[in-house]
């Protein structure tokens, strides 16, 4: 009997132990299902720099104002067209003396080069042949002449002799004019030809040396081309994305990288009705004035064609935005010693060396006003 009660009193005891482990044991499976609480750790901002002497940099404020939406485009200087005359000779031959260079300044009807023509000599022989038989046919026609109002000659006779001189004087004046047009004086008839300028310009183009041979007119260059740069166009290539904001009439301020202070108005005067299939760009021509004579052909310009509207922009100094690896940036004042560096879409830059900021910039934000030398003393402190 107590046998009995000892070992009930072990299986109540052993009963209870294990209740007690396998409620641990749920109790540890619902901790370790709670989730742990969340760390926030602070990261210092990488475009935020203190700078201990912030005095050195001068400040300028992002203002906004009524600005007029620009575009740019490459463009090469080309002489006017309709101001531009070629030089050639209708004949062929050879040169003797040049007196013009390619960029030389000339005036009308100065000597520009002589040259020796098979095709002269042969014209004025011609021309001497038929002076010789005008001169005969007339002696004919004189002599018919007495002879009929003697009544020793009949009169279709003296009609005959005088339809002969009549062809005569037509054959002489037509050798005349071919002189004429070869470049000779039938006056004073030579083999040696002189080429004089058309117009009063500049040569842009040469394409004869000394004792050069010249060919016919079919396949052969101009000799010379000679320009009035009084005037010129600046043609452009100006993307299809781009061409519903450039219209005709519409002023473009064009720089030059010979004179990077400067600025020139001109007008755009023509665009092209096709586009280059190549690079989806149609030409654009603008006419320029060119008093000074600072414009030659083949410069290369930066144009900036300004529209005809205007919308609020927001501007700084251009040389308060700083371009790296195809972002632009400016520093943000922030408090006394902070600056941010702050990522913007910059626009157009304007004639007074401002520059229009589409984005990522409020009116009122003081920014440095050289941001690249701002930026090399941020680099020069964050090396040491």
């Amino acid at each position: 009997m107590k046998a009995n009660l000892i070992l009930a009193g072990s299986l109540f005891t052993g009963a209870a132990f294990l209740m007690m482990t396998t409620g641990c044991s749920r109790e540890a499976v619902k901790a370790s299902n709670i989730e742990p609480a969340t760390t926030v750790e602070s990261v210092a901002d990488r475009n935020v720099v203190t700078v201990t002497n912030p005095e050195r940099f001068s400040l300028a404020p992002a203002t906004a104002r009524r600005e007029s939406d620009q575009i740019l485009a490459n463009g090469v200087v080309a002489a006017d067209v309709s101001r531009t005359y070629p030089v050639n000779s209708l004949s062929s031959g050879r040169v003797v003396d040049i007196r013009a260079r390619l960029g030389d300044d000339v005036q009308k009807g100065q000597l520009l080069l002589t040259m020796t023509s098979p095709d002269m000599a042969q014209a004025i022989s011609d021309l001497e042949k038929f002076r010789a038989n005008e001169t005969l046919t007339k002696t004919q026609l004189d002599r018919a002449q007495v002879l009929n109002s003697h009544g020793v000659l009949a009169q279709k006779d003296l009609e005959v002799a005088q339809d002969a001189y009549n062809r005569a004087k037509i054959d002489t004046r037509t050798a005349e004019e071919h002189i004429r047009i070869l470049g000779g004086d039938p006056q004073q008839p030579s083999s040696q030809i002189e080429i004089h300028a058309p117009m009063a310009g500049t040569i842009i183009e040469q394409n004869v040396t000394s004792a050069a041979g010249i060919k016919s007119l079919d396949n052969s260059p101009s000799l010379f081309t000679i320009a009035d740069l009084s005037n010129v166009w600046v043609l452009c290539d100006v993307f299809e994305n781009d061409l519903a904001r450039v219209r005709v009439g519409d002023r473009a301020e064009i720089e030059l990288n010979a004179y990077p202070d400067r600025r020139l108005t001109g007008r755009v005067a023509n665009i092209s009705k096709l586009l280059d299939p190549n690079t989806r760009a149609a030409k654009v021509r603008i006419e320029l004035a060119n008093e000074a004579g600072i414009l030659r052909p083949n410069m290369f310009a930066m144009v900036h064609f300004v529209s005809q509207g205007t919308q609020t922009r927001t501007v700084v100094p251009s040389t308060a935005v700083l371009r790296l690896q195809d972002r632009d940036w400016v520093y943000v004042k922030l408090n006394d010693k902070q600056f941010r560096k702050t990522e913007v879409q910059a626009g157009a830059v304007n004639a007074d060396k401002t520059e229009q900021v589409m984005s990522g910039l409020r009116t009122g934000d003081q920014v440095v006003s050289d941001a690249l030398m701002f930026d090399r003393e941020v680099q020069k402190s964050t090396e040491q």
